[in-house]
């Protein structure tokens, strides 16, 4: 299913790559932060575009403390309610406010589809324009009000290991489930001998 995207990293090392949708916010992002680093662990972030320039100090934060960052839209759209013209434009959008904070163009051109939601057309014109599609392996559901905080939890011990790429939110919807998650995951798989290491 969709050969070209990248769905895990595939190692014999006792690897994970935490990644985390939908910030920069304020309620959330520099918590996530502060906890990461208690376990010096890194992380990918996917940045909407929109809450970079409204929240640029907290980006920032994230590349102070050498996290990854990826593209997550500039209006966190639907890909398969949009044009794929529309999609891509809006793509660049916020690829270019994380440029101007970056100050640098971005060696590493990651992208998540929100909602996972991509079309093959528009799929073809991100790789062509040198984008790695990231999407995942490990759903925590932290947004969804109908998981419980345990359940989220369980969502990533009971199904990641060695290579896999999990999805938490730094939203204002998931933080209750993703404030009692990752620390726990944080420490589950630190106790089993595993790094957290940024995408590329």
């Amino acid at each position: 299913m969709f050969p070209n995207y990248v769905w895990d990293i595939a190692t014999n090392e006792k690897v994970l790559y935490l990644t985390f949708d939908d910030g920069p916010t304020p309620e959330i992002t520099n918590w996530t932060l502060t906890t990461l680093k208690k376990f010096n662990a890194k992380a990918t972030f996917f940045c909407i575009g929109n809450n970079i320039e409204k929240h640029p100090e907290i980006f920032q934060n994230i590349l102070a403390n050498e996290h990854a960052i990826g593209n997550h839209t500039h209006n966190h759209i639907k890909g398969w309610k949009t044009t794929s013209k529309n999609y891509l434009d809006n793509i660049a959008i916020a690829n270019k406010v994380m440029n101007y904070e970056l100050k640098i163009e971005s060696g590493e051109k990651l992208f998540r589809p929100p909602y996972g939601q991509i079309t093959p057309k528009q799929g073809k014109g991100l790789l062509e324009l040198g984008y790695k599609i990231i999407m995942w392996d490990v759903l925590s559901f932290d947004w969804e009000k109908n998981v419980t905080p345990e359940n989220c939890l369980k969502n990533v011990t009971s199904k990641a290991t060695n290579g896999s790429i999990i999805v938490f939110h730094d939203s204002v919807k998931a933080s209750k489930n993703m404030q009692f998650a990752l620390p726990k995951v944080l420490e589950y798989y630190s106790e089993r001998g595993f790094k957290f290491k940024s995408i590329f």
